[in-house]
């Protein structure tokens, strides 16, 4: 451990989600003064996701007036991910659209967030004929939590993954006004800066 470590770092190698914790470095000065100086920091071992968010309850088709009834999955993380939706790039902030879900837990301390979004599809959601849906996982760390308050630690750069679902809008004489879901893409990876 203390090989890779130096005079202002030290490395902890093999860490586990149960190394984290409050932490305390002490430096002392050598003969005569032995002066000591000491801080403790709380270190939150994260697990990001390998899976990206998966959006299940798509139907083939759909007409205007139609409910949409959509769950967003995403992959095992510790913290839980949090979970939005966006329909054409404006995040869904109603209440009424949005469903939570406990996280599911799975072993070594990881767990997924479920997040369900429930809405009557409009001919205002389509831009051009086309509707994109996406969800979007991000984690961002505890670092403490007491029973009002919550410290949130913002990292350099957020791991951010998402899924994404096109809709095209379709008009036949024999469905007018319907809309058929062409692509599932769940592949967008993408790191962002956190300003």
């Amino acid at each position: 451990m203390m090989s890779i470590s130096n005079s202002k770092t030290v490395v902890l190698q093999s860490v586990t989600l149960n190394t984290s914790g409050v932490f305390r470095c002490e430096v002392s000065a050598e003969a005569p003064s032995f002066t000591s100086a000491q801080s403790e920091a709380r270190m939150e071992v994260v697990y990001l996701p390998e899976e990206d968010p998966k959006i299940s309850g798509v139907e083939l088709q759909y007409q205007i007036g139609d409910e949409i009834d959509l769950n967003c999955t995403s992959g095992k993380s510790h913290p839980p991910s949090v979970l939005h939706w966006y329909i054409n790039e404006k995040e869904v902030e109603d209440s009424d659209c949005l469903i939570s879900y406990a996280p599911v837990e799975h072993r070594h301390g990881l767990s997924s967030s479920i997040l369900g979004l429930k809405f009557v599809l409009r001919a205002d959601h389509f831009n051009e004929g086309l509707m994109k849906v996406k969800c979007v996982a991000y984690i961002l760390p505890v670092l403490w939590q007491g029973e009002r308050e919550r410290a949130v630690q913002s990292l350099p750069v957020r791991e951010m993954r998402e899924a994404l679902l096109l809709v095209k809008s379709s008009t036949s004489e024999l469905f007018p006004f319907s809309a058929i879901f062409l692509l599932l893409i769940s592949t967008l990876n993408v790191l962002v800066p956190i300003i």
